[in-house]
């Protein structure tokens, strides 16, 4: 089995992990393993923007109190105010990187989403994520120090139990992974790892994740023995394309912070009505878990496919400019946003839960680190606010780093740690049971464990997780791993965290709506399973 040591191993390859590289490569030898390519993650597909105070006459406070109120009282404060008190600074880092941010005169053009008192979303047209990806992908290529090595799917972390004289301190030392183009799995030693690989939103049949967002840095963890929190905590953004040959695109926040409106669209009651209002006072501009369920509410009342999002009252000129991306790819496919509306439902868009980490990026485990959506920080509480996510990539990128950089030498070597071991499997001849197994729990999460929940559908979820885990686990056993395996084995831990953590909240807070318990307690605390 082929063994390469580094400084810093780094899994993933989005804004999380590539923001801590670039700040070890200074002085560490670092690699950044990717599941697929270097830019198929998340960060990448990322519309709106990032959000920082940048205005006169908006302030740490303001912002920190709409992180705040859109989370439902279940952030950490002392967390909000570190990630925000360290935007400006970010932004300034990726001006420098070369991210070519809309400007207005001598300053950032900033725009306005969904929860935010203020305009503070710096943006790179509608297009954000992409114009970062390119300038972090850039900078890494450029550096000696880091290795970026893509198509490698994790299997596992190389713990104290894997040394060859076992430990049972549950040490990181690294990562078992499946080289795709080999077939081969590969041991990646390293004093410190750090876990930036996404959220889970391929548990649900409708996402706008990406197809490698399976909650692999979630799954690792927990079986490795650190903690989680707060899965049931998961994001559904209210407008994605409703199209049956596009899937899972994403018609950004901005658009209703620029004035788009939600409407009933033609043939039900009430055709062209505008809802948002009936719902809340701060109409289209709601946070996301409000908006999300009264489009919800709205489909189910009506039996809709979608409702319409409208932008068309506004110059077309001032729509194109504003979303070229989206104006182009709608355009494709008939559907002219300057003139006509466009068809919209909810759909998983963030997770909100995840490894709990401190601060300084540092799980329970001695030497794991983890930073971005595969976290819970305490930032985004029970509902993440719009363009807080690719922020606390950077902000927890580098504060992972530098805990690292400072405790470099204090920290252990790698221990020998055992070879992964394919002596008692075989190549497997079933391939359609994991295929078929996908679809399953994508099903039934959707239909089971989304937007609006009860505890008997928790339980039906939970009953068909237990079913599938023993499958998956015997198929796991037997057969050599393949990327489809690692992410079905993934799946189904990630899904079962996700019930779990449901299944104990006895109220309805942010993200989290279950009929059976529609009130909101009067103290936040957060879901903390435990291995």
């Amino acid at each position: 089995m082929a063994t390469r040591s580094f400084d810093v191993v780094v899994v993933g390859s989005g804004a999380a992990g590539l923001t801590a590289a670039l700040s070890l490569a200074e002085r560490f030898k670092v690699a950044v393993l990717a599941k697929g390519g270097l830019s198929e993650g998340s960060t990448n597909w990322a519309q709106g923007g990032i959000a920082a105070v940048l205005e006169d006459g908006d302030s740490f406070e303001n912002h920190i109190d709409d992180t705040m109120v859109a989370g439902a009282g279940l952030n950490d404060r002392a967390t909000v105010e570190f990630v925000i008190e360290g935007a400006p600074a970010a932004i300034e880092k990726l001006v420098k990187l070369g991210v070519p941010f809309n400007q207005e005169g001598n300053a950032l053009h900033l725009t306005r989403e969904g929860g935010h008192s203020h305009r503070r979303i710096a943006h790179v047209d509608d297009a954000t994520g992409h114009a970062v990806q390119i300038a972090l992908e850039k900078a890494a290529v450029a550096h000696p120090n880091i290795t970026l090595i893509p198509d490698m799917a994790v299997v596992d972390l190389a713990t104290s139990r894997h040394g060859e004289r076992y430990l049972g301190d549950g040490h990181v030392w690294g990562v078992y992974a499946l080289n795709r183009r080999t077939g081969e799995v590969e041991l990646y030693t390293a004093k410190a790892t750090i876990l930036a690989t996404g959220g889970a939103g391929r548990t649900y049949l409708y996402s706008t994740a990406p197809r490698g967002a399976t909650g692999d840095g979630i799954a690792m963890a927990w079986r490795a023995g650190a903690r989680v929190s707060n899965m049931e905590m998961m994001q559904f953004h209210p407008t994605c394309l409703w199209n049956l040959e596009v899937k899972n695109f994403l018609i950004t926040e901005a658009m209703r912070g620029e004035g788009g409106q939600l409407k009933l669209p033609p043939g039900v009651p009430g055709a062209g009505h505008r809802f948002m209002p009936d719902f809340d006072p701060r109409e289209e501009l709601a946070p996301r878990d409000i908006v999300a369920r009264a489009i919800d509410h709205e489909i189910k009342r009506l039996g809709l496919d979608y409702v319409h999002l409208d932008i068309s009252h506004l110059a077309p000129e001032f729509v194109k400019h504003h979303f070229p991306t989206i104006y182009a790819k709608l355009l494709g496919l008939g559907i002219d946003i300057t003139m006509q509306p466009i068809p919209v439902v909810p759909a998983q868009h963030y997770t909100c839960g995840g490894i709990i980490v401190d601060l300084k990026g540092r799980t329970d485990l001695p030497g794991l680190y983890a930073a971005g959506e595969c976290t819970q920080s305490g930032l985004h509480g029970a509902n993440r606010l719009a363009s807080n996510s690719l922020l606390e990539c950077f902000v927890f990128g580098e504060a992972a780093a530098a805990h690292i950089g400072r405790h470099f030498d204090e920290m252990p070597a790698p221990p020998p740690i055992r070879p992964w071991d394919e002596s008692r499997v075989t190549d497997s001849d079933e391939e359609v049971i994991v295929q078929h197994n996908w679809r399953e729990i994508r099903r039934f999460m959707w239909d089971y464990v989304g937007i609006v929940r009860t505890t008997k559908r928790l339980e039906r979820a939970q009953h068909r997780i237990k079913l599938l885990r023993r499958e998956v686990e015997d198929y796991y056993g037997n057969f050599r791993v393949t990327p489809d395996l690692i992410e079905l084995r993934n799946l189904v831990e990630v899904a079962d965290l996700i019930v779990r953590c449901a299944l104990a909240r006895k109220e309805s807070r942010g993200l989290h709506y279950t009929l059976d318990y529609p009130e909101t307690l009067a103290e936040a605390r957060d879901t903390i399973l435990v291995p």
